[in-house]
């Protein structure tokens, strides 16, 4: 072989690929195998789903040293990536499993896995079970694909691998208008997003020549003046078609009949998984390839974290709790605030240093566990009164008061108030995040946006213990939508118990 020939054949290194190729390798086999098993065990299905799910999270650790990098253009850089890590991962290395990439990939992973056991009851009664498990585990492999992108190609792929599953799991409940209705809300917006990041993406590829992210940062600072005007507009179309993604205002207006539609195993995956893959991407081209425009990203990522902390929580305040799907709007708004919060630590990390990353991540994996768990219960409620208002939640207290005291809990968490010690750290890692930046005005707003964000979680969580009206409904709980409450309260617990552990991970997680 030539040498010319050598250096263009790409090093796989097939372990540091393994969760994301393990997902879609199952995904692909729970289809086939929907071809021949008989409609009366197509649980099986499921649990292959979440037993593959499970794999691949194992597989996660022979990666913790976060030192294993693939897809490299030349030998060279394979040996660069076994000896160093710069910012961005590896120069020339288009996958990079670091710290930040192993993190991400096991909120992603244990936030699909939740998801697969909230939905066993679902794909039972109501949607059907191999398609349905098919589009959750793509979607997943793409999600977890992403973190570890280090070039915009394999960055965008990966974002479309995990949406375009998600439309169609939205949608999936035949014969159902709302659920069309959302799935083409969600498909139109996010068509529109990836239109506006592909055109950011070709004119930041056209000034540097390059699609690998380190290399972009480098020559990004080297532009001919006559492409200067181009790589600025390409810097931008690409941040406000991530923008799309994390649902910030003004791109925010698909979530809530989104998520009203989509069945509530679906909204609290968009919720969590869908969020987790916008802000991974945000955070990969803010700071790992646009660093040398972080006095254009930054002020523009600010100002978008203050307007949407702003708009979901006043949205989220004017919820009527009688009126139809009230409970699920709510949090549909309480996720647009919350990635305001989210929004603040990248914005900081323009005016400070990349650490301030650690605290968007903390947020992250707190805000995954303690709002899968506000879904379940949701979906827990949505069996007896599937009209999902929040008046239905009077007195659960006294129909399931285990239940009641673990909402109870995770609400708190949202709020930041004690015993939801793990939310209270989580909101003040962001606000030091803000005030170490400088960011004092962005500080002051997201302070009256927990103050107003109080009221309505204080006010749903007292209607839980309040006395009921009529007779308390009780009925059978499949085991797994119990075992999803049980495991996020336990996390929750554990968490609120020992909030260094997800502070010391989140700041490990950095590149």
């Amino acid at each position: 072989m030539t040498p010319t020939a050598a250096s263009l054949v790409q090093s796989v290194d097939w372990l540091t690929i393994a969760p994301p190729t393990l997902t879609a390798v199952v995904a692909l086999a729970v289809l086939v195998a929907d071809l021949f098993v008989p409609a009366h065990r197509k649980q099986l299905l499921g649990w292959t789903a979440i037993a593959g799910l499970v794999a691949a999270i194992v597989l996660l650790i022979p990666l913790r040293a976060g030192d294993r990098s693939t897809f490299c253009l030349t030998p060279e850089a394979a040996e660069a990536a076994s000896m160093a890590q710069d910012a961005s991962g590896t120069a020339g290395c288009s996958y990079t499993a670091d710290h930040f990439t192993l993190v991400i990939q096991f909120l992603v992973l244990g936030g699909a896995l939740l998801t697969a056991l909230l939905s066993l009851s679902d794909t039972k009664e109501k949607l059907p079970a191999g398609e349905y498990w098919f589009l959750l585990l793509s979607s997943a492999a793409g999600a977890a694909l992403l973190p570890a992108s280090r070039d915009l190609a394999t960055l965008v792929v990966a974002l479309e691998v995990a949406s375009l599953p998600a439309f169609a799991l939205v949608g999936l409940r035949r014969g159902d208008r709302m659920s069309s209705e959302a799935a083409l809300k969600f498909f139109l917006s996010s068509v529109a997003a990836t239109a506006v990041t592909l055109l950011g993406v070709s004119f930041v590829y056209a000034a540097t020549g390059t699609l690998h992210l380190s290399e972009i940062a480098q020559r990004l600072d080297d532009v001919p003046a006559q492409l200067q005007t181009l790589a600025e507009a390409g810097v931008v179309l690409t941040l406000i078609g991530f923008a799309f993604k994390t649902a910030a205002v003004p791109f925010h207006f698909w979530v809530p009949d989104t998520y009203v539609g989509a069945p509530l195993p679906v909204a609290g995956y968009l919720s969590v998984v869908g969020k987790a893959v916008g802000f991974t991407g945000l955070i990969l081209v803010t700071v790992v390839a646009f660093p040398s425009y972080a006095h254009v990203w930054g002020p523009a990522l600010a100002v978008l974290a203050a307007l949407t902390m702003t708009v979901g929580n006043v949205a989220a305040l004017r919820q009527v709790s009688t009126r139809a799907w009230s409970a699920v709007r709510l949090l549909a708004w309480s996720s647009v605030a919350q990635a305001g919060y989210l929004l603040v630590p990248i914005a900081a990390a323009a005016y400070s240093s990349d650490d301030q990353i650690g605290a968007t991540v903390a947020y992250a994996l707190m805000y995954a566990v303690v709002n899968l768990g506000a879904f379940a219960v949701a979906a827990l409620v949505a069996r007896s009164r599937p009209e999902n208002r929040i008046a239905d939640y009077r007195g659960l207290y006294a129909a399931r008061p285990l239940t009641a005291l673990t909402m109870g809990f995770f609400l708190l968490n949202l709020a930041g108030l004690p015993p939801g010690i793990i939310g209270l750290f989580a909101k003040v890692t962001v606000f030091s995040a803000a005030v170490d930046a400088g960011l004092g005005w962005l500080a002051v707003i997201m302070g009256v946006n927990v103050v107003i964000a109080l009221y309505y979680y204080l006010r749903w969580t007292a209607l839980l213990f309040r006395a009921p009206k009529g007779e308390p409904v009780s009925h059978r709980v499949p085991a797994p939508l119990t075992a999803v409450i049980a495991l996020t309260a336990v996390a929750g617990v554990v968490l609120s118990g020992y909030p260094q552990f997800a502070l010391r991970f989140a700041a490990n997680s950095l590149f």
